[in-house]
């Protein structure tokens, strides 16, 4: 698994110096430095076609879909500059959320343009993920005896917080954190903190699951479940469950006998209907009560949200978030769900710039992994994006999820080069192979 160009080995160098960038608090640095880089090196390449050497050279044009979101973070950056215009931020402020935004929804565009124009394997981020894996498990035991061992939860904060950020955990480095609710160990490894930290072991999982080389999968896949685990994330089990299965169910949709069955289980549903309906919410309100103080919070940080949204900034919503009160524990109004986090800074428009990309890119998904082996990671990818979007915002955490939205470039160039190479040659390619469906 040898880099085979400049992309390549830039790309592998920084996923496999993962733990060591972490360890001097400088992830949230890395990522955003890697887009503009990266996204510079595909612009040039573009204009430089023919000219450029030859193992960078684009392999076609850009997919519709990247443009589809580079229209979309670019709606999101004017709605941004709205926002603050209406409510009188200032200069200062305006510039301070315009480099926010070069740090977090830009990042949702670069790095899918970036797998998409330049000639990344899909292997080589896959390898990646599973030397991450790999790392992850080597410092697993220091990790999971620090709480009991007497070592301190955050061993220090790195001087880079000078550059700005969300908040100073984003440049600490933590063994272990303490729920305050149970004071109960949870760990959050290179994550910010332990939520997100089970989301990104469920896409650790997703693409070490399409790793050839046993040793490695199986590194990649114990590390994902460890961090998914050790999070205690309601949030991180879901995705494992959904994300990993869901996307590999999809050729069941062509095959007659599938339809057959759930036309049974749709009849079925007059006699248990009922009784399923029960049981989904007593499972629904046992999820809740798991951790029923942070369902409290979350739940009200939304309904100031969306009320404040629909009485004060409906189009364009308010700039920024604000300061939360005493009964959201001091969160600011418009963190915790991307969604309602949208519809209170950037409004309308700030919510349809991101929810038109993002539906039409997960239908195509759906559509290729339904006929093709290719299209599994890239929908439990997106799947796992849009669980996150419901607990989290996705912009603040863009900067550690660029692998999974490089590898969404990667395969639109794919289905791409499939395309052109089935219209040269008149061959249809086939929908899906025995051992694929097996």
């Amino acid at each position: 698994m040898t880099p085979q160009n400049p992309a390549e080995r830039l790309v592998y160098r920084t996923m496999v110096l993962t733990w060591p960038f972490y360890a001097v608090g400088a992830l949230y640095v890395v990522g955003p430095v890697l887009a503009w880089i990266m996204g510079g090196m595909a612009v040039l390449v573009l204009y430089l076609g023919p000219a450029i050497r030859h193992d960078l050279r684009a392999t076609g044009p850009v997919p519709g879909l990247i443009w589809l979101w580079i229209l979309g973070m670019g709606i999101m950056l004017v709605a941004l500059w709205v926002g603050h215009l209406d409510w009188g931020l200032g200069l200062k402020q305006t510039i301070k959320s315009s480099i926010g935004w070069a740090k977090g929804w830009a990042l949702l565009a670069l790095f899918p343009l970036v797998g998409a124009v330049l000639p990344i394997r899909r292997d080589i981020l896959i390898r990646g993920q599973c030397v991450i894996g790999a790392w992850t498990l080597a410092l697993a035991p220091l990790l999971l005896a620090a709480p009991y061992i007497g070592l301190p939860e955050r061993i220090f904060t790195s001087p880079l917080k000078a550059i700005g950020g969300p908040g100073p955990e984003y440049f600490s480095v933590f063994l272990f954190t303490f729920d305050p609710a149970s004071w109960t160990p949870r760990w959050q490894f290179y994550a910010p903190w332990s939520p997100f930290a089970a989301l990104l072991g469920v896409i650790m999982v997703l693409f070490a699951l399409e790793e050839k080389d046993r040793k490695w999968m199986c590194a990649g896949v114990g590390a994902g479940i460890l961090m998914i685990l050790a999070s205690k994330s309601r949030m991180g089990l879901v995705g494992l469950v959904a994300c990993t299965i869901a996307p590999r169910m999809m050729p069941l949709i062509l095959r007659s006998g599938a339809w057959y069955v759930t036309a049974a289980l749709t009849a079925s549903l007059a006699v248990l209907g009922t009784t399923l309906i029960t049981l989904a919410q007593d499972a629904v309100s046992t999820f809740k009560g798991a951790r029923a103080d942070s369902t409290r919070v979350r739940e009200t940080l939304q309904r100031i949200a969306s009320e404040r949204w629909q009485n004060e900034a409906v189009w364009f919503g308010h700039g920024t978030v604000h300061p939360g009160s005493h009964a959201v524990e001091y969160m600011p109004i418009g963190s915790h769900h991307t969604w309602f986090g949208l519809l209170f800074v950037k409004g309308l428009v700030g919510f349809g710039a991101l929810l038109v990309p993002l539906a039409l890119h997960t239908l195509t998904v759906m559509a290729d992994a339904a006929q093709h082996p290719r299209g599994r990671l890239p929908m439990g990818i997106l799947m796992t994006i849009i669980l996150l979007s419901f607990g989290e915002n996705l912009e603040i955490e863009a900067y550690m999820l660029w692998p999974g939205l490089m590898l969404l470039g990667v395969h639109l160039r794919e289905m791409a080069l499939a395309s052109i190479e089935a219209s040269e040659t008149g061959i249809v390619e086939p929908v899906q192979s025995s051992e694929a469906l097996q």
